[in-house]
């Protein structure tokens, strides 16, 4: 017998089990941003190497360590993307979507990055993005902070997040403040972690962002970037804040964080939870002035976000928060049987899909006897069951069997599709009381 293929590691199947809960998701997050006036944009998942190591950084982890990279066939470089920013400012740009043009733009697909598979982060994994060109203010910063916490609120999760921000300040002021940090730290190199002591050459600023205790209290003693931060920065974060402040979203200012690609300037943000253990962003972003020009563009203000689909879905499971009503069920079982009950429950079951209803009906294929085939409609977890047989089909009626009360009752096949639309209206007003 043939060895069987596996998925690769950190590459997960979406089992049908599951697709419900990630539909549910999407959909709300889809009717979300387009309340605000974003639209969707889409891209491919392979890219041009160079699109990332300019765009994201050559020094970053991500373009170190973790990207799918190969040459094909014309030996080009070639990368499975790794986020989505740099994919969607390089679509938007050689559409000519983004000089002197405010854009709203969202999308949604997988990433890949190379590195250890763990709870909540995969080598496959899906992030849904909100970008906006175009607009300098702090207000659209605060936009797309309110779009997420609206998006928390449909959720329920509002309760069960905190949110992050801080200010990096302009390249210009990161720099005076990067060689006040390398000068602190350099003082104290052998007490930091091996990937502090890397970065302190290559990126610097991720080393406040570390998680070893160590570094940490090193980092007691080092420079503020707070102090570095001149008075075009500080004034665009208060702004920001005051708009925040008034829309009560409440925050903690966090003079540490910092964001994991280059691109980022101004305004960054997280929104983190404690549910998750060490996994506890679920959603990130902040300004980046600075990309489009990066890859060849006009200058164009910009600012967005990304969240992890796993993450936020291992949130929501962890915490209940899934409603009933997101999840896979069937409303209608039809079986039939005989020959001519066969073909007339086919039409039947077509007649109730389109009823415009959004009814699941599923009908029972491949005969067996009616013994087996209620055994089956009572396995499908159905609200009702239609029963089609020869005499039925003579009669011009079918019978119908409420699932949870046993209760059977027969109808005329012309009006089935109006009493079985009462007939579960009723019965979601019960599940609901």
């Amino acid at each position: 017998m043939a060895r069987k293929i596996q998925a690769i590691r950190g590459m997960n199947d979406i089992l049908p089990e599951q697709s419900s809960v990630w539909q549910y998701l999407e959909k709300t997050v889809a009717d979300v941003v387009k309340s605000y006036g974003y639209q969707q944009i889409r891209f491919p998942i392979v890219e041009n190497t160079d699109l990332f190591k300019r765009g994201v950084g050559e020094t970053t982890d991500i373009v170190e360590k973790e990207m799918y990279t190969f040459d094909d066939r014309n030996g080009e470089s070639l990368t499975l993307r790794p986020e989505g920013t740099a994919s969607c400012v390089r679509a938007a740009d050689q559409a000519g979507l983004l000089f002197n043009q405010v854009q709203r733009l969202w999308y949604t697909g997988p990433m890949f990055r190379y590195e250890r598979p763990q709870k909540g982060r995969y080598r496959q994994f899906h992030q849904i993005g909100v970008e906006s060109f175009g607009m300098a203010s702090a207000d659209i910063d605060a936009e797309l902070i309110l779009l997420s916490a609206h998006l928390w609120k449909k959720l329920g999760l509002l309760e069960h997040v905190e949110l992050q921000l801080n200010t990096i300040g302009l390249a210009s002021e990161r720099e005076t403040y990067k060689a006040a940090l390398v000068e602190y730290l350099t003082q104290f190199k052998q007490e930091l972690d091996e990937d502090s002591q890397r970065r302190l050459i290559t990126n610097p600023l991720r080393i406040l962002d570390s998680k070893d205790e160590k570094t940490q209290a090193v980092l007691q003693g080092a420079p503020s970037l707070e102090d570095f931060i001149g008075d075009e920065s500080q004034s665009h974060f208060e702004r920001l804040k005051a708009i925040l402040t008034a829309n009560g979203i409440s925050y903690v200012v966090n003079y540490r964080l910092v964001r994991g690609l280059d691109y980022y300037g101004k305004t960054v943000f997280e929104w983190v939870t404690r549910h998750l253990g060490s996994q506890a962003t679920v959603c990130a972003g902040g300004r980046y002035d600075g990309l489009v020009e990066q890859l060849g563009g006009k200058a164009t203000p910009a600012v967005g976000f990304a969240m992890g689909v796993e993450r936020l879905i291992l949130l929501l499971e962890t915490l209940n928060l899934v409603p009933d009503d997101a999840k896979f069920s069937i409303d209608i079982f039809v079986v039939s049987f005989g020959d001519e009950a066969d073909v007339a429950s086919s039409v039947l079951a077509e007649q109730l899909r389109a009823a415009d209803n959004d009814w699941v009906v599923l009908r029972h294929c491949g005969g067996g006897s009616f013994k087996n085939q209620m055994k089956k409609a009572n396995n499908s977890a159905a609200r009702l069951t239609v029963i089609l047989g020869q005499e039925e089909v003579e009669q011009g009626i079918c019978q119908i069997k409420d699932m949870l009360s046993g209760e059977q009752e027969s109808r005329q096949l012309e009006s089935v599709a109006d009493y079985i639309s009462a007939k579960l209206e009723n019965l979601n007003k019960k599940q609901s009381n």
